[in-house]
């Protein structure tokens, strides 16, 4: 079948809608999934800073959501029709993977951002017969059509409107994980967010669900005014002695802090925020060395990498679309749609701070 697809041919060139040939339909475990929507996330627009390690060409995408057209072999657990939303990819064998933490996939690199699953990759081409690097995250979502693993996919209601859905995969999931798993916060708890894009407002609407109070802190001012509305005390990442300001606000320091931001000022600021014994989590990815300001994880506390919310895609994502049915999760708020084809204007939108959430829909011409 042949269907259109966001490819990206150089780390420096913008994305091209393209035509491309899928040559054989799902194998055995796996599923073909017709693409309702995709989120963009700043990990797919992060392949042109990762020195060559993630191949390309290739189609990108990771949030995805659709509605299963195929199925391959009899044990996937799924049937045409069914509406599934679409996570990170893991071997499901490893010892991570079977103790409940396949964020931690011995494979995760590999089978996720430096090359994909190498079975059947030559299956999926440009036009021309070129081979498309494999599948990004065990999806590259950005297309009409999109074949991954059945244990990637998580089925939801067909009721719901399943092309917004794509998010709760990833960023979503990232964000509100790492409240509601690595910090398990509740109520009598203070969390400090740094960085109001998807994955740091996913942890307020989180946090503030658990019954925990709940600091952003952006430079985006529209960004901090949404972070206000879904509950949160907001403060500008200029504010001048923010670790004050944040321990003030709190009744005497955060009881866990969120960084997605990677800038070692505000990592330092975060830890300097939190009370003995906080943990601060990051989930940016470093690519320079990080300095700690001396002091600054004295009295117990802690930092450490969250991968995709400690997250189970299967378990965790019902509980979001059932906080978002209670109107306790409205990650719609966070979401502007874009046709497949303006992919380089969401992305413009995107790195400029002017969305939060782009939500690619295919214009749905695969045939």
């Amino acid at each position: 079948m042949t269907f259109d697809a966001a490819v990206l041919r150089s780390y420096e060139s913008r994305f091209a809608v393209e035509e491309v040939v899928l040559r054989s339909g799902p194998a055995d475990g796996e599923v073909l999934v017709r693409i309702a929507g995709c989120g963009m996330c700043r990990t797919d627009l992060a392949v042109r800073g990762s020195a060559g390690r993630s191949p390309l060409p290739a189609v990108l995408g990771h949030e995805g959501a659709g509605v299963v057209v195929e199925t391959g072999g009899p044990d996937t657990g799924l049937d045409p029709g069914d509406h599934v939303v679409l996570s990170f990819d893991s071997c499901g064998r490893c010892r991570s993977c079977a103790s409940g933490a396949p964020a931690y996939c011995d494979s995760f690199a590999a089978l996720n951002l430096f090359g994909g699953r190498r079975e059947h990759a030559t299956r999926f081409t440009d036009a021309a017969g070129g081979t498309l690097a494999p599948r990004w995250f065990g999806q590259s979502a950005f297309a009409e059509y999109a074949v991954v693993a059945a244990r990637n996919a998580v089925r939801v209601d067909p009721a719901l409107p399943v092309e917004l859905l794509g998010p709760l995969g990833c960023g979503f999931l990232t964000g509100a994980g790492a409240v509601f798993h690595t910090f398990r916060a509740g109520p009598g708890d203070s969390v400090a967010v740094l960085g109001a894009g998807a994955v740091g407002l996913a942890a307020v609407m989180a946090a503030v669900a658990a019954g925990a109070d709940v600091v952003a802190v952006d430079r985006h001012p529209e960004r901090l005014a949404l972070a206000e509305q879904l509950g949160a005390t907001a403060l500008p990442a200029t504010a001048s002695d923010l670790a004050g300001r944040i321990r003030r606000l709190t009744g005497g320091g955060a009881s866990c802090a969120l960084d997605t931001t990677a800038s070692a000022r505000l990592i330092n600021n975060a830890l300097w925020a939190l009370r003995p014994t906080g943990h601060l989590g990051l989930v940016a990815r470093l690519h320079r060395t990080l300095p700690l300001e001396v002091g600054a994880l004295d009295r117990g506390r802690r930092i450490s990498h969250i991968c995709e919310g400690d997250a189970v895609p299967g378990v965790l994502i019902p509980r979001l679309i059932g906080l978002w049915r209670a109107g306790r999760f409205p990650f719609d708020r966070l979401i502007r749609r874009y046709p497949l084809a303006a992919v380089n204007d969401a992305e413009r939108d995107c790195d400029a701070g002017r969305v939060v959430k782009p939500v690619l829909i295919p214009e749905g011409r695969g045939r």
